[in-house]
């Protein structure tokens, strides 16, 4: 039997407006979306601020993982055009924050990371001085397709725990939670001055002994940011809801977090990976130079 979902997490729709002047830009440079692919809820704000994560390198995703609304199939050719495209729309949206992301392309040698590359490159060449944060695969563990990434000099790399270890055979079987551990520990090894970030959603089954774990486990490997949001099954074939967590816990996770040392946390049930990502890397700034 599905939970009934609770007020805290109904949303008000606004920004139809801008929303579909974002929609008709993307339709026009052929460009996807995590916001729309992975039915985020906070879709119609994001857009409303014109605001949008990129998801580079198709739509299909070569994983399986049982929480995700990403499409899982056969993967596109890899489309030479899209950095310089995605570097139109950042233009012409008037970004000055930027996310990209990816589906997990297991399929290329380097997981997609030349690719990636290649964005943050366009993106830096824009005359308004973007910042860029990247939310990417695990890159199966490759050392070197990660600094591929990293020497492209993206100012946040974001890779996702997304859940507790105990619930990665059920919720992420093709992934590896030391891995990704691995993966943020590399980064600030290869260039200490990039932030980096994690997340996880609650609500699949964990707990909050097993969350606080997770946050000591990215700290010790030299996270910076952190989010925490609740997890909302996409539909019934996905991983069903196990709970739906309190604000008041995601108060706790967020005290808890900043007790553990990050340099910002969003905690809340709506947050998402790069829901106001821009604020991180203001705070973070803004920290530095205290």
């Amino acid at each position: 039997m599905s939970l009934q979902k609770p007020d805290w997490l109904r949303i008000r729709v606004r920004g139809e407006a801008e929303r579909a002047q974002v929609e008709k830009l993307l339709a026009k440079l052929s460009l996807n979306t995590v916001c729309e692919e992975a039915n985020c809820p906070n879709l119609c704000e994001c857009f409303g601020r014109k605001v949008a994560t990129f998801m580079i390198l198709g739509n299909s995703c070569t994983r399986n993982c049982t929480f995700c609304n990403v499409s899982k199939g056969t993967p596109e050719a890899v489309n030479p055009e899209e950095p310089a495209a995605v570097a139109q729309a950042v233009a012409e949206l008037g970004l000055k924050h930027v996310v990209i992301t990816s589906v997990t392309r297991d399929d290329l040698p380097d997981g997609g990371a030349s690719h990636f590359a290649a964005v943050v490159r366009e993106i830096h060449k824009l005359p308004s001085g973007v910042t860029v944060e990247v939310l990417i695969p695990d890159f199966r563990g490759d050392p070197e397709a990660l600094k591929t990434v990293v020497e492209a000099g993206p100012e946040v790399i974001n890779h996702n725990v997304e859940t507790v270890p105990r619930l990665y055979p059920e919720v992420r079987p093709m992934a590896v939670y030391q891995r990704s551990l691995e993966l943020i520990k590399r980064v600030k090894e290869m260039e200490p001055r990039i932030l980096t970030k994690s997340g996880i959603m609650v609500g699949l089954g964990e707990t909050e002994g097993e969350v606080l774990e997770v946050m000591r486990d990215l700290k010790e490997a030299g996270c910076d940011f952190l989010t925490v949001g609740q997890y909302l099954a996409p539909s019934r074939r996905h991983h069903p809801v196990a709970e739906y967590v309190h604000p008041l816990v995601f108060q706790k996770y967020r005290d808890a977090a900043l007790e553990t040392g990050f340099k910002y946390v969003a905690s809340a049930p709506l947050v998402r990976s790069s829901y106001r990502a821009e604020e991180a890397l203001t705070v973070a700034n803004r920290d530095d130079k205290i």
